[in-house]
């Protein structure tokens, strides 16, 4: 899966750090990726990322019947996203 590298260690399951970049992914062309204050799909949204958009992946976290959270940040938007759409980036070159 494109979360792979986000995959949750069960000792960390309640929040492990990324420190990382990743791109966003999974999102169509003509759609962006909402960024939220909180983790969570009904919170409110603060920002959106275009596909292809690299992020700084703070950390990312399990939310129970849920699914992984990442607090990322780019520029002055910094909020949660759904961690199946972000591929991270092992090249610096951005």
């Amino acid at each position: 899966t494109a979360a792979a590298g986000f995959a949750v260690q069960p000792a960390m399951a309640a929040g492990y750090q990324v420190d990382q970049l990743a791109r966003v992914s999974n999102v169509a062309q003509w759609d962006t990726l909402n960024v939220r204050k909180w983790p969570a799909s009904y919170s409110q949204k603060i920002g959106a990322f275009q596909p292809g958009t690299p992020v700084w992946v703070e950390r990312c976290i399990t939310v129970p019947k849920s699914a992984d959270w990442c607090l990322v940040e780019r520029q002055d938007t910094r909020g949660w996203v759904n961690s199946r759409y972000l591929t991270p980036m092992e090249d610096w070159d951005i």
